[in-house]
C-alpha cells in the first residue's frame, strides 16, 4: 500500500533541497503539488510548481470540500492540497510526498494517521537560520525578522511530529531522512525478518 510522507519545517531550514534529493532515491516517491491563489513568479508554470486559482476559484473548491488541508496566509492568498492530486498518485502505486507548512501537515498526519509518516526538519539554531535567509539577499530585512518569528513558531510543533531531523549537517541528516522514509515504505514483512536474524 502507497504511504504519505509529509515535509515541514521553517523557511530556509533546507527543507525543499531535502526533498529535492528524497525524489532522485528509489522510494517510489511522487511530490504532491499544492494549489495557491498567488499569481506566478518568474518562470512558474500551472500544474508544475503550483496549481494556480484565482482567489474566487479556491473560495469554491474549499465549499466543494475539495481540500484536504488548506491556509489563508494573507487576505485571499491561499495554500492548500487537492484531494484529487493526493488520489492520483496513490492510485498510480506512489508514494505522496507534501512540503507543507506544519499545520497543513499535522492536519494530513491527523487524517491519514498510520499510513503517513511526518518529518520535521529542524535548523542548527534561529541564528544560523537568520544567517540562510541573509545569504539567499532575497527578503528585505523587515521580511527576515518576520520569517524569524514565523520559524519560532513553527519549531515550536516539532515535538508533534513522527521524526525530527536536525539539519545541521546536510549530508547526515539526508540520509537520515532517507533511511526513516526507506524503513516507512518498506513492507513490514521485510523489517520483521530482519529483526529476527
Amino acid at each position: 500500500m502507497s504511504k504519505l510522507i509529509i515535509f515541514s519545517a521553517p523557511s530556509g531550514a533546507g527543507k525543499s533541497t531535502i526533498v529535492r534529493h528524497m525524489l532522485e532515491r528509489d522510494l517510489n516517491l511522487q511530490f504532491s503539488i499544492s494549489a495557491t491563489s498567488r499569481l506566478p513568479r518568474g518562470e512558474e508554470k500551472n500544474g508544475v510548481e503550483y496549481f494556480f486559482l484565482t482567489p474566487q476559484e479556491f473560495k469554491d473548491k474549499i465549499a466543494d470540500g475539495d481540500f484536504l488541508e488548506y491556509e489563508e496566509v494573507y487576505p485571499d492568498k491561499f495554500y492548500g492540497t487537492l484531494k484529487s492530486e493526493v488520489d492520483r498518485i496513490l492510485a498510480e502505486g506512489k508514494n505522496v510526498v507534501f512540503d507543507i507548512d506544519c499545520i497543513g501537515g499535522l492536519n494530513v498526519k491527523h487524517k491519514y494517521g498510520d499510513r503517513a509518516l511526518s518529518i520535521f526538519v529542524m535548523p542548527p539554531s534561529v541564528q544560523t537560520l537568520r544567517e540562510r535567509l541573509e545569504k539567499r539577499g532575497t527578503d528585505a530585512p523587515q521580511v527576515i525578522e518576520k520569517r524569524l518569528a514565523k520559524a519560532e513558531y513553527e519549531m515550536s510543533f516539532a515535538s508533534k511530529f513522527d521524526v525530527i531531523i536536525q539539519n545541521d549537517n546536510f549530508d547526515r541528516a539526508k540520509e537520515e531522512v532517507y533511511r526513516a522514509i526507506k524503513e516507512f515504505t518498506t513492507p513490514s514483512s521485510g523489517a520483521a525478518i530482519s529483526k529476527s536474524r
